[in-house]
């Protein structure tokens, strides 16, 4: 059997790694700046990481949420402590597209409507309503879009308001930074303005932290700058630190009835411990702090070198954009200097989401690596 083949991959095996150092089967070692889309968030083989999950396969692994499972809970304070979100309420999952299509089913079992609103280069997952809100054409398959969903330009206040007041929409949701749409944002006018409308219009508004979310941008949550508060809010990726975890906050004015939601492996015993021990690093660690002073030191940085044309995103959630496209400065980054970086739907953005963990010599050797490929 061979496998379906969807991914162009680099020539590359890696068989080992820490911190932010990957090593492959012939040896070579490499810097990783990509983290894996953003999941390695307290940096690969991380000892108390290690350790917690070890501790808790001599345990039990894994049983379905048919039982008592207290790692749940604990999960949950933690969570709602560190995020400042503790008026919301806890469902887990395995990914980040799983977590945004249980926020819209929930959505639309809260209102009774059935319209999503969400934005133009958003990106939501590969699941049904997920795919669907997310604006990729060469993903979304006739089945999909027969949701109902309308993508609408970010930042157009007088855009959204009409489509609003259409009526019907069950939910709009939104990046605080769209990361693979390459790291543009809304302003805070806009992300204030959709808030309000929303809650006029009885409408959930979901704020999609996937990526931004665990500490990435500088703050817990990346809509924490904008000073709103979402109605949903899902999160995966850096969350587990590799762990396959996803999850959605929901407010608690939302309220919960059996049957609604349902998932086999989510908020199994690993994927609690692999979550936790994440939280009680960046607490350790002090790493949401980190991120925000390594980000400003990275634009300063950048500033340096001729060729980029701006940064863009906040913390450790990063872009440098060109006047070129860089799949071929990517190529050069990983087989010349063996850096991992990552790639956008803007072809002319360098994707950078290292773990929170990074020091400012790090970032130096970064630097560099990327000014030596640039004048190659």
């Amino acid at each position: 059997m061979n496998l379906f083949d969807v991914y162009p991959l680099y020539d590359v095996t890696p068989v080992s790694a820490d911190g932010i150092v990957v090593t492959d089967d012939k040896g070579q070692e490499y810097l990783d700046f990509y983290g894996g889309h953003a999941v390695i968030s307290v940096g690969h083989s991380h000892p108390h990481y290690v350790k917690r999950l070890k501790d808790q396969l001599d345990k039990i692994g894994f049983y379905s949420n048919a039982v008592q499972n207290p790692l749940q809970g604990e999960l949950a304070t933690k969570l709602g402590a560190l995020s400042d979100c503790e008026n919301y309420n806890l469902f887990l999952c395995n990914s980040g597209a799983e977590a945004n299509e249980n926020a819209l089913k929930m959505a639309s079992f809260h209102t009774g409507k059935t319209r999503i609103i969400a934005f133009k280069n958003g990106f939501h997952g590969r699941t049904s309503a997920a795919v669907a809100a997310t604006d990729n054409e060469k993903i979304n398959a006739p089945l999909n879009k027969q949701q109902k969903v309308t993508i609408l330009p970010l930042n157009n206040i007088s855009t959204f308001k009409t489509e609003i007041e259409k009526g019907d929409v069950c939910g709009v949701i939104i990046e605080a930074i769209q990361g693979v749409g390459g790291l543009d944002e809304p302003t805070t006018e806009f992300y204030q303005e959709i808030g309000r409308m929303c809650k006029e219009n009885e409408v959930v508004l979901i704020a999609d932290e996937v990526q931004s979310g665990f500490g990435r941008s500088g703050k817990f949550f990346g809509f924490q700058h904008h000073g709103i508060q979402p109605d949903i809010i899902s999160i995966a990726k850096g969350m587990g630190n590799g762990f396959p975890v996803g999850g959605i906050l929901i407010h608690e004015n939302i309220k919960a009835s059996y049957g609604l939601l349902g998932t086999t492996f989510g908020g199994n015993h690993l994927a609690c411990v692999a979550t936790t021990a994440v939280l009680e690093i960046m607490e350790n660690e002090n790493l949401i702090e980190n991120a925000r002073k390594l980000g400003d030191y990275f634009n300063k940085k950048a500033t340096t070198i001729p060729q980029v044309k701006r940064t863009k995103g906040r913390g450790l959630m990063l872009g440098l954009e060109f006047d070129f496209e860089v799949a071929e400065l990517r190529k050069k980054l990983i087989y010349k200097q063996h850096l991992f970086t990552g790639g956008a739907k803007d072809k002319q953005v360098l994707r950078i989401l290292p773990a929170l963990n990074i020091t400012k010599e790090d970032l130096d050797v970064f630097f560099e690596k990327l000014e030596i490929a640039l004048s190659q």
